[in-house]
């Protein structure tokens, strides 16, 4: 690695945590290199790397960020770049920490979202880690509840003669730091929510996943640095997380799978922020369901019983479905068929406890019967159970809302691999076809990831009629 000039002094910070640590030069380059791995960094430190930096020299890049965190996880405290006697950064992998106060939560995701919405397009290459899930987790079910999150809320001067002086806000005129948030802010926040979410699931996250980051960045972040009372502060850090992870669901959809990892994690304690431990668990089913996409099921099963024992029994039945449906789909990745039947009996069990009239979630209503049986079909279709996929993804499409347009392509390309497995070539060529039809409408990765993932099952039979016929479709799309 290209080190910067060597500085005069050298750096006694640095030594000072080296000793207390107990480290040997080798060992701290060793560190800095696993966890490089941890984050699809390809480091070559050793001790010599660490010695240069004792006489001052400045490590580039995304090395001091790591460095301190070695240091973070060794002693115990979070350290900062800083803190080393090094030169701080904005490292790509930086957004997998969890983050010890709310100030430094606002610091974390506003700096993903100002460098997400220029052009460092490496944000978007970083690789997704399974390791990186264990800590966030983790420290979300064992966390304590932040006591405070107002912010530099200043009191009314009432003066002896005259009406009370409210003290001039900076970025009164135009939104900046120190602006008051309103009621109706958060309401702005939440009705863009509706919005991006409508347009993500109609044509895909990468339609407009770039215009709701430029939103949080230019529109959430002077909000959350903003002043706001206790009340205020939880409803905004709830609407934030929202947003966030819907950012981190639309770089999921187009495939910018580290990225969209660092948001669920900061949506994930922007949660906490907010109070809100149910929607927290929501995070947690969202990562679950990326780490089933890129086929860890162990750390999917795993993320999916954290979000269950972070909200425990209390959950309304819909969210405890949505829950076991999580699990469910880890356990098909695995082919663990009796631990996925049985989460999915808890699924529809819990399901079907519910009553009109429950209080749900708004972030859990679109699981209703047409997801559940959505939920069947993948996992049936991992399983290999061909003949209950079907059914199951025949059920879900007719009861899916048209305007779940990316769902309803999913589910029909299960469909056509369950056909497929039970040797219904025809059906299955013209289910895959109408899919492919529609993933070329779209933006989204993912959309083609099934089509091309059902187009490889094709493969045995590329010299029958039916095959044929769909290759001539598909290339008529252009």
């Amino acid at each position: 690695m290209t080190e910067r000039p060597a500085q005069r002094t050298p750096n006694r910070q640095l030594a000072a945590l080296i000793a207390e640590a107990g480290f040997s030069n080798a060992g701290l380059a060793r560190r800095v290199d696993q966890l490089g791995l941890e984050h699809g960094l390809d480091l070559r430190y050793d001790k010599t790397s660490v010695t240069r930096w004792l006489r001052g020299q400045q490590p580039r890049g995304t090395t001091p960020a790591l460095i301190a965190e070695v240091f973070t996880r060794r002693l115990g405290r979070r350290l900062s770049a800083q803190d080393l006697g090094l030169d701080a950064c904005a490292p790509v992998y930086a957004g997998l920490e969890f983050a010890a106060t709310p100030e430094e939560a606002i610091d974390i995701v506003g700096g993903l979202w100002r460098k997400d919405s220029g052009s460092h397009a490496e944000l978007r290459k970083i690789a997704f880690t399974p390791a990186g899930l264990v800590v966030p987790s983790r420290d979300w079910l064992i966390g304590r509840p932040d006591d405070k999150v107002a912010r530099g809320e200043q009191p009314v001067r009432v003066p002896a003669q005259g009406r009370p002086v409210v003290p001039r806000q900076r970025g009164q005129a135009e939104r900046g730091p120190g602006q008051k948030v309103t009621p109706g802010d958060i309401a702005a926040l939440r009705s863009v929510g509706e919005l991006f979410r409508t347009l993500d699931n109609m044509y895909g996250g990468g339609h407009a996943r770039q215009a709701l980051v430029r939103y949080l960045e230019h529109e959430c972040e002077p909000m959350l640095r903003g002043t706001y009372g206790e009340q205020t502060g939880r409803r905004l850090f709830a609407a934030a997380a929202d947003l966030t992870r819907l950012a981190g669901w639309t770089s999921y959809d187009i495939a910018a799978h580290g990225l969209a990892q660092r948001y669920f994690v900061q949506a994930l304690r922007l949660a906490q922020a907010a109070g809100d431990r149910s929607y927290g668990s929501y995070v947690l089913v969202t990562m679950s369901r990326q780490a089933v996409y890129l086929g860890h099921g162990r750390e999917a099963v795993q993320l999916a019983r954290v979000a269950q024992q972070g909200v425990g029994t209390s959950a309304p039945p819909v969210v405890q479905a949505l829950l076991h449906s999580a699990e469910a789909r880890g356990h098909g990745v695995l082919g663990e068929v009796r631990n996925c039947t049985a989460s999915l009996v808890r699924a529809e069990r819990a399901l079907e406890a519910a009553r009109p009239g429950d209080e749900v979630p708004y972030w859990a209503r679109f699981f209703d019967e047409a997801q559940m049986a959505d939920e069947f079909g993948h996992c049936h279709r991992d399983l290999q159970q061909f003949r209950a996929a079907a059914q199951h993804a025949e059920r879900s499409l007719q009861l899916r809302a048209p305007a779940f347009a990316r769902s309803r392509l999913f589910c029909r390309v299960v469909l056509a691999s369950a056909r497929l497995g039970l040797g219904e070539l025809d059906q299955a060529c013209t289910l895959g076809a109408e899919a492919a039809g529609a993933a070329a409408e779209m933006r989204s990765v993912r959309a083609v990831e099934y089509v091309r993932d059902f187009e490889r099952r094709l493969e045995p039979y590329k010299d029958a009629a039916p095959v044929r016929g769909y290759r001539d479709r598909i290339a008529a799309l252009g």
